[in-house]
């Protein structure tokens, strides 16, 4: 699929870090009204500039054009896009209004034309684990979910300073009037979706903790910088997200069935740990000891917390495995070392591979509209909540989804494989005493 990108900020260094794996995508050049950073990306990855925004879109060559503009500038950017006849892939949201948001899908289907778009951790390693243990019964029937995004005190990151590769700076004025929920929300309201279906209700408050962030003056200044949401599902699953730049970072997601519990460490890592445990009265007994909790190895030996799993592998994961083309010098390979291994991996070109397959293949997009419009409309309500609090029922809803086929097959079944841990079969006895007067 051929492909042209519209903005090249802070974010599209990100993308590119995972270009080397997408040979099913070629990129047809750049365009960005700051010509500055047009010229850097162009002289940096050697892609062509386009004149113009319409230079672009008059461009018989490309297929399909990739939004990373700021999110102000998304609905004019995807209407012109469509109306010049290009599929559109866009960061997230898609707009701020969710009358806006039907619109341009409706404008889509009008003319034949898709537009999907971020976030893409659904098609993950970490999030298809996730997935597959619990379709294969590994925690028993789901019953609830915890689902934090916690990302720092953004007032103590000095975050004017962070610069990417290129040297674009990190858009935290953006992220500040925005809002921490509008900018990252999705990326659990995603695999939360999928996995359970629509939302039926939403019952969420939201305010604005940490009044001095940065010198930059903000428009607006109030913009929540904390949210949380409990999340009824159609099929039961209850569910509390958080969003916040005010706490230290935990990225962590916690699927808690009847049977057992899935944890994954972080949702902005595509191949994060994911433990399994299945419950039993040792694991649970073993989490009242204060040792236990704040000793992870020790605890795994009564299985509390449970044991890591092997994870899925997909088509694409191996671009989050290494990195090529976007820097070469020795702190940069050592920095993008660090960061794959400890902090965070993403693969952003994941959607548009999944869309140019689907594309492909002549089949429904993995992500459709109507899941598409219900993540946007969900992001807003949480955002939006405010200080008194909101209980609220999404005017949007959709089919639930199916995970693509390549996580079913032969992968590890992970109901089958779980077994108890090395001391917990041994303690059961004890433990058992230890509760008889």
């Amino acid at each position: 699929m051929k492909i042209a990108f519209i903005g090249c900020g802070y974010v599209f260094d990100i993308y590119m870090r995972t270009q080397w794996a997408h040979h099913e995508l070629e990129i047809c050049g750049v365009f960005d009204i700051d010509t500055a950073r047009s010229a850097t990306v162009s002289q940096h990855y050697g892609y062509k500039v386009y004149s113009s925004l319409e230079a672009l879109l008059t461009d018989p060559a490309v297929e399909t054009v990739v939004n990373l503009t700021s999110i102000q500038s998304h609905n004019a950017v995807i209407r012109r896009a469509l109306e010049a006849g290009k599929h559109v892939y866009s960061e997230k949201p898609f707009t701020t209004d969710i009358d806006q948001t039907r619109e341009l899908f409706a404008l889509a289907e009008q003319l034949g034309l898709v537009l999907t778009g971020a976030p893409s951790n659904l098609y993950c390693d970490a999030v298809s684990t996730l997935w597959k243990a619990v379709r294969d019964g590994a925690i028993g029937k789901p019953v609830l979910v915890y689902a934090e995004l916690d990302d720092n005190p953004a007032h103590m990151m000095q975050l004017e300073k962070v610069q990417s590769p290129t040297g674009a700076p990190f858009p935290y004025a953006e992220e500040f009037q925005e809002g921490c929920t509008v900018e990252h929300v999705a990326y659990h309201l995603v695999w939360l979706c999928a996995m359970f279906g629509p939302v039926i209700s939403v019952t969420a408050f939201s305010d604005f903790l940490v009044h001095h962030k940065t010198d930059t003056p903000l428009t607006p200044p109030d913009t929540p910088d904390f949210s949380v949401a409990c999340l009824h599902f159609a099929n039961g699953v209850a569910a509390r997200v958080t969003c916040t730049w005010v706490s230290p970072r935990n990225h962590q997601m916690r699927v808690i069935g009847e049977q057992g519990e899935i944890t994954v460490d972080n949702v902005f890592h595509d191949q994060s740990p994911v433990h399994l445990e299945r419950f039993s009265r040792v694991t649970l007994a073993a989490r009242k000891a204060y040792t236990v909790r704040t000793q992870p190895l020790l605890g795994r030996l009564f299985g509390a917390g449970g044991r890591r799993v092997p994870l899925v592998r997909r088509w694409k994961s191996h671009a989050v495995e290494t990195e090529k083309g976007v820097g070469t010098s020795l702190k940069h390979r050592f920095v993008s070392w660090l960061r794959r291994r400890e902090i965070y991996a993403q693969d952003k070109l994941a959607g548009l591979a999944e869309m140019a397959r689907a594309m492909q293949e002549n089949r429904p997009q993995p992500m459709p509209p109507d899941f598409h419009m219900h993540i946007n409309e969900l992001s807003l309500l949480i955002q939006r909540a405010g200080a008194h609090g909101v209980a609220l029922k999404p005017t949007t809803s959709f089919a639930p989804i199916e995970p693509l086929a390549d996580i079913s097959i032969n992968q590890p079944d992970y109901l089958a494989t779980a077994h108890p841990a090395l001391l917990e079969k041994a303690a059961s006895r004890i433990v058992e005493a230890l509760h008889k007067r």
